[in-house]
């Protein structure tokens, strides 16, 4: 399985997006999804996972704010960011399992 990240971009503070990552190669849908973010100089952290069977968990500084779905027709995994902050500003990475990682897509918020 490959998967490929997509999505991100500039956008204001208060502003959203939605960052898709879709597999190829093989199904994902029985495989944890999560996303990662990567600030400049700092090390990757969890943002958001979904379980095979839909369930989510956040990470607590994105609660409320972002939402990680799953579309199996499409193979493909979302994370939707509504009210962006400049400390969401960050290279975003999906991984399946935390085994198979994207290639990563990048974030601006300015303020």
């Amino acid at each position: 399985v490959q998967l490929q990240a997509s999505g991100g971009g500039l956008v204001q503070a208060g502003g959203s997006l939605r960052l898709s990552c879709a597999a190829s190669g093989g199904t994902i849908s029985s495989y944890t999804m999560k996303w990662f973010r990567q600030a400049p100089g700092k090390e990757r952290k969890f943002v958001a996972s979904i379980w095979s069977g839909g369930s989510t968990y956040y990470e607590e500084s994105v609660k409320g704010r972002f939402t990680i779905s799953r579309a199996g027709a499409q193979n493909t995994v979302y994370l939707q960011m509504n009210s962006l902050k400049p400390e969401d500003t960050a290279v975003y990475y999906c991984t399946a399992e935390g085994t198979i990682w994207g290639q990563g897509t990048q974030v601006t918020v300015s303020s």
